[in-house]
């Protein structure tokens, strides 16, 4: 019914930047909060920002000051900038929404597929 699209992912040297998309799609009448999560091979997958409706904004601290979360409610899109990128950060990056589908209907989570970022020189 809703699906999530992430895009933009890739290959990047130390110190580059990167920017994620993710596209919501579907019936939707609302889209909630909205997140970024990130999994690297052995390890669990971890929170690395999120961004309300209204637009207020939080992130893990690996990636405070580095990385900037934002959205466009016009376009079903939220958006991750990521600068001074380091190694540490290569993992598959995961777009996380909550979304309605009809008025006074409840939220439901729904996940992108993911998209790869590799951080090497």
């Amino acid at each position: 019914q809703v699906q999530l699209v992430e895009s933009g992912g890739g290959w990047v040297q130390p110190g580059g930047s990167l920017r994620l998309s993710c596209a919501a799609s579907g019936r939707i009448f609302s889209i909630g909060a909205m997140n970024w999560y990130r999994q690297a091979p052995g390890k669990q997958r971890e929170w690395v920002a999120a961004i309300t409706g209204g637009g207020t904004t939080n992130y893990a601290d690996s990636v405070k000051g580095r990385f900037t979360i934002s959205r466009d409610n016009a376009k079903n899109t939220m958006y991750l900038q990521m600068n001074s990128l380091k190694p540490e950060d290569t993992a598959v990056y995961y777009c996380h929404s909550r979304v309605s589908s009809a008025p006074n209907s409840a939220n439901w989570d729904y996940w992108g597929q993911g998209t790869q970022v590799t951080v090497s020189s």
